[in-house]
């Protein structure tokens, strides 16, 4: 399947794919697409499972799907053969899965608060894992919904972000827990991708890791540890963010998005 996607700016610039966090989906860069779009051909997906990109038994079956692969198949289908991608958490995993299977396909990397491998977890995600499962066996989808808002955004979040996370949340748990239902009731595994083993020092493009001083711990140590693995990556601690900067000040992250895409890659090369 192709997922479904926006597409904007000029055919013949170059592009950036925008990789959304696994509580969001492709609505999360509302705010920073109008500039990138002057510059670059911007492509933002709802990954399988999100937004408007369905999961389905047939997800389950054969040797199943990758994200990456979506992703890669998604540039195909737009005759884009490489690009920057821009990946906020689980969609920084993302961006480093596509970077790790597919590498010919990716120019640059820019990850916001990115998940990734090889981190144990803390007491407090193992908290927050436990809490959210216990309220998704309740059925109380609206207190899984609260609890993510409460954890992964920052302080400097206002009442109408709170609102847009929490309707993009709510879509992928309704989305997510029907496919789960269906594969349930016809004897199936539930549907999800194939993990792809992540290549840290394998990387060589250049990388660009953004952290949040407000983000949970385990999500503080995995930029860390990828900007400690992959060669020559720079991190940057912003210290008024939380797990999702780009929601919360969508005017500090497009400016530091266009900074570092505009710049000279050879800046940030390994």
């Amino acid at each position: 399947m192709i997922l479904v996607h926006d597409a904007v700016g000029a055919a013949e610039s170059p592009a950036v794919v925008l990789l959304h966090a696994g509580v969001a989906d492709r609505r999360m860069w509302d705010a920073v697409v109008p500039s990138l779009q002057h510059r670059f051909r911007v492509v933002r997906p709802d990954l399988r499972g999100y937004g408007e990109s369905p999961l389905s038994l047939d997800d389950a079956d054969g040797g199943g799907y990758t994200n990456a692969g979506d992703v890669a198949a998604l540039l195909d289908e737009l005759g884009i053969e490489d690009a920057a991608v821009v990946g906020a958490s689980f969609g920084g995993q993302v961006a480093l899965e596509l970077a790790t299977a597919h590498p010919a396909r990716v120019r640059e990397l820019v990850l916001l608060c990115p998940a990734a491998p090889g981190v144990p977890d803390t007491a407090a995600s193992d908290a927050f894992d436990a809490a959210e499962h216990r309220l998704l066996s309740d059925g109380d989808v609206e207190g899984a919904v609260r609890l993510n808002v409460d954890t992964w955004l920052g302080p400097d979040a206002d009442e109408d972000t709170r609102t847009a996370l929490a309707a993009m949340q709510r879509r992928a748990f309704e989305v997510q827990l029907a496919a789960d239902a269906a594969a349930s009731a016809a004897g199936e595994p539930e549907p999800g991708p194939r993990e792809v083993e992540i290549d840290l020092p394998g990387v060589k493009v250049p990388t660009y890791v953004v952290s949040g001083a407000h983000d949970m711990d385990l999500l503080r140590a995995c930029a860390a540890h990828v900007a400690a693995q992959v060669p020559g990556a720079e991190h940057t601690v912003l210290g008024w963010a939380g797990h999702l900067p780009v929601l919360e000040r969508p005017d500090a992250v497009r400016a530091l998005l266009l900074d570092v895409l505009r710049d000279d890659p050879t800046v940030h090369a390994p």
